[in-house]
């Protein structure tokens, strides 16, 4: 099943699966900036995060946009750098927390330059050391709680970059799953269908190793159970927690591999048309997944826990999500940028079809 070379692993994020009421037993910053969305403030959510914290000084900073762009990243730096901020908690989904892991860079780093002139101008950052960063995922996709990457995009020029290093994970995770119980189902749906992807593409990846597999497999067990019974009990306080311990799981196996093909696929789909993330890195699975199966199931995994996968990729009949946003032509138009260096040679096996092929199987229920 594995190289001969060897393997290693390595993350070190402590987890806690706890109420929120116990933030404040791992929070000592003296002035804590809390990265999050208007919906938390609305919600109230905030002012409980302030009020557990009641011994530390907390900014709220809410100005986090779904796909954060680099732009506002740097203005938030500028605005909020000199107010002594020395712990950041972010609360929300992946959003939130890559922005948040991206400030805990940027915050305590005043010379260095700004993220437009990194990504656009291929400026070497020169970090400070970090400020410490607690992460308190709201939804159970991206696991970006337990990696050490944050993604930042760049919406003028449809470009999506990835922050990473040991010096890019949480300090902490802080996992309750009441926080999850009013997402909606779409985003329920989509934030699955994230871990889902998370879950398979390290599993057919050139960089798993057996802790990543063992991640990755338990993950998809539990996805299996869970997203279909929250579908039908949105309320459902077990399910929502199995669901986000398979998401930090299949964070945890990303951690350690990054992502592959389906995720190169999906960025142009982001960037240029606005699908969503985890569908967009999601509706080539099921094809993926019927081409890899028989290598899969020879390398020793479990086949019935990945054909319970497929069926439950299936039952969400993704081609007709798609069809939501988009065309077949309109996909098809952004082949050439779906190739992407550092994801596409992850995929360990022989495809029998090319990327047109993918597609076309991908979205034959699409019409338009």
């Amino acid at each position: 099943m594995f190289d001969t070379a060897g393997w290693s692993h390595h993350n070190p994020v402590r987890i806690e699966c706890a109420p929120l009421e116990t933030l404040a037993k791992h929070v000592s910053g003296l002035h804590v900036l809390l990265v999050t969305t208007p919906g938390f403030v609305n919600r109230g959510v905030a002012n409980r995060v302030q009020d557990i914290l009641f011994s530390s000084k907390v900014t709220v900073w809410d100005g986090v946009k779904p796909n954060p762009d680099l732009q506002d990243i740097d203005v938030a730096t500028q605005q909020l750098q000199g107010l002594g901020v020395d712990t950041v908690v972010g609360l929300g989904g992946g959003s939130a927390l890559d922005a948040a892991k991206i400030l805990g860079l940027t915050l305590p780093s005043p010379a260095h330059p700004t993220l437009v002139q990194i990504f656009r101008d291929n400026v070497t950052p020169k970090w400070s050391p970090n400020l410490p960063v607690v992460a308190v995922p709201t939804t159970s996709g991206t696991g970006s709680e337990v990696t050490p990457f944050a993604t930042i995009w760049d919406h003028a020029v449809h470009k999506k970059y990835s922050v990473s290093g040991s010096n890019v994970y949480p300090s902490l995770a802080l996992l309750d799953p009441t926080l999850t119980l009013t997402l909606p189902e779409e985003e329920t749906i989509n934030t699955g269908l994230d871990a889902c992807s998370h879950a398979l593409e390290s599993l057919w990846n050139h960089n798993r190793s057996p802790v990543s597999i063992a991640f990755a497999m338990q993950a998809l067990a539990g996805l299996v159970k869970a997203l279909p019974q929250i579908l039908l009990r949105p309320d459902d306080l077990s399910a929502r927690a199995q669901m986000q311990e398979s998401s930090l799981l299949a964070g945890l196996a990303i951690s350690h591999t990054r992502t592959a093909i389906a995720h190169g696929i999906s960025y142009p789909l982001t960037s240029h048309l606005g699908i969503p993330h985890g569908l967009a890195c999601s509706f080539t699975l099921p094809q993926l997944l019927v081409w890899s199966l028989p290598s899969l199931v020879a390398d020793g995994l479990d086949e019935n826990i990945l054909n319970k996968t497929r069926a439950m990729l299936h039952s969400l009949r993704l081609d007709s999500r798609m069809a939501m946003y988009v065309t077949p032509a309109q996909v098809l138009a952004l082949q050439d940028a779906m190739v992407t260096k550092g994801r596409s040679e992850n995929f360990r096996y022989v495809l029998p079809g090319d990327i047109n092929a993918l597609l076309g199987q991908s979205l034959k229920g699409l019409h338009g």
